[in-house]
This record gives structure tokens, C-alpha cells and sequence, in this order.
């Protein structure tokens, strides 16, 4: 992730980081859609699908995530053992 700083140097939260990735992913997936709308609605549009995307993630849920993954694959590896050759 990249570290954004807010205006008078203080950390901005996990949250707002997050909410600004979606929001310039968004922006740079549908150009066309900023056109038809205008930039008005179209920016605010934006800013309130991030929020309802980012809405009930938290920094340590991400990390939970991505421990599960570890033990899942460690018991496919478990189980895809040598082959018998009575098959």
C-alpha cells in the first residue's frame, strides 16, 4: 500500500487508505462513465462506493485473512502426497 500523509503530516487510517485505492481503481475503470454523469455526481458516486466497499474492514482483518490461507494450503500439500500405485 502505499503511505499516504495527510495535509498537516499526521498518518491517515487503514481505512481512508483503503477507500482512496478503490477510489482511483474506480476512476481509472470507468473514464467513459465520467463523461455521461459529469464530474460532479461522477466523483461523488465514487467516493460513495468506496465507502460502502471499505465499510466493516478493519487492518487486522486483512491480516487474519491471509494467515488462514497459510494453514489451508499447508494441509492441501499434507494431503497430496505420494500417489499409491494400487489405483
Amino acid at each position: 500500500m502505499e503511505k499516504i500523509k495527510a495535509k498537516n503530516g499526521e498518518k491517515i487510517s487503514f481505512k481512508k487508505r483503503l477507500q482512496h485505492q478503490i477510489t482511483s481503481a474506480l476512476v481509472t475503470s470507468l473514464p467513459g462513465l465520467k463523461d455521461i454523469l459529469g464530474e460532479k455526481k461522477f466523483d461523488g458516486r465514487i467516493r460513495k462506493a468506496a465507502k460502502l466497499l471499505s465499510e466493516g474492514i478493519k487492518e487486522n482483518d486483512t491480516q487474519k485473512v491471509r494467515k488462514d490461507n497459510k494453514k489451508t494450503s499447508k494441509k492441501k500439500t499434507e494431503v497430496t502426497g505420494p500417489v499409491s500405485e494400487n489405483l
